[in-house]
């Protein structure tokens, strides 16, 4: 079995655990509320996965094969450092820095107000990343945003990043446009100026395929789904002037 055909298995290894645990959550017909206030037929928790050593494993086994791909050409396979977004991605990200045997750091959304006001824990305030090969570790992706403002605090810091894989992704086209560089993740208008690739253990459609042969989701939501995952500000816009 390829690498990539690994992969497909953990995904729906994951997708199964997902579902069993209640940590993937579907319900067109009374979309749940994100903190943003936008309206989705699918809640997505990666954080339930913490609590089951078996999903732990898939997970860093998954990231395992997205870093070796990712860094073939790197005499060790593997990226110098392994950085987890704050909270979410530092136990994943820790995981696979234990894993790969090397340095970890977390990267908050905002530099602390305290302290040393550090943005970047893990190395001294007064130091950086100079000459360093990172790897970005997210729990989930949607627009991008927040992912891609953890990648410029690690070029800031003089890091060199070029990747950044998550558990799950919703395959936005937003999320193509802000790591791409052409469109802003940040409310001051902030793009990145060299596009960062990403990449995801489970994708959106793999999860809607798993849902639907395994009778967790019913075939006349599909559509809702995925028109859901196009265009998600204008379904969560129609929804509520519907309702």
């Amino acid at each position: 079995m390829n690498s990539k055909e690994n992969l497909e298995s953990i995904a729906n290894k994951l997708a199964e655990i997902g579902f069993k645990i209640g940590a993937i959550k579907f319900n067109p017909e009374v979309p749940f509320t994100w903190a943003s206030g936008l309206k989705s037929p699918i809640y997505n928790d990666n954080r339930m996965f913490l609590f089951h050593p078996d999903a732990r494993k898939l997970i860093i086994d998954g990231l395992e094969i997205l870093a070796t791909d990712a860094f073939s050409e790197n005499e060790n396979n593997r990226p110098d450092v392994v950085a987890g977004t704050s909270t979410a991605g530092i136990p994943h990200g820790y995981g696979l820095a234990e894993r790969l045997g090397v340095p970890f750091i977390y990267v908050r959304d905002k530099p602390k107000g305290h302290g040393l006001q550090n943005q970047i824990e893990g190395i001294d305030a007064s130091s950086d990343l100079s000459g360093k090969k990172v790897l970005l570790i997210e729990d989930l992706v949607s627009t991008g945003g927040s992912s891609v403002n953890a990648v410029q605090a690690i070029r800031n810091a003089k890091g060199e990043i070029n990747y950044c894989f998550s558990i799950f992704s919703y395959g936005f086209p937003k999320a193509n446009e802000v790591f791409g560089g052409t469109a802003p993740y940040n409310k001051d208008g902030a793009k990145l100026s060299v596009p960062c690739n990403f990449d995801s253990i489970l994708r959106y459609p793999t999860l809607l395929e798993f849902g639907i042969k395994n009778n967790y989701l019913k075939e006349n939501q599909e559509n809702i789904l995925k028109d859901w995952a196009q265009n998600p500000e204008a379904w969560s816009e129609k929804f509520q002037a519907e309702s």
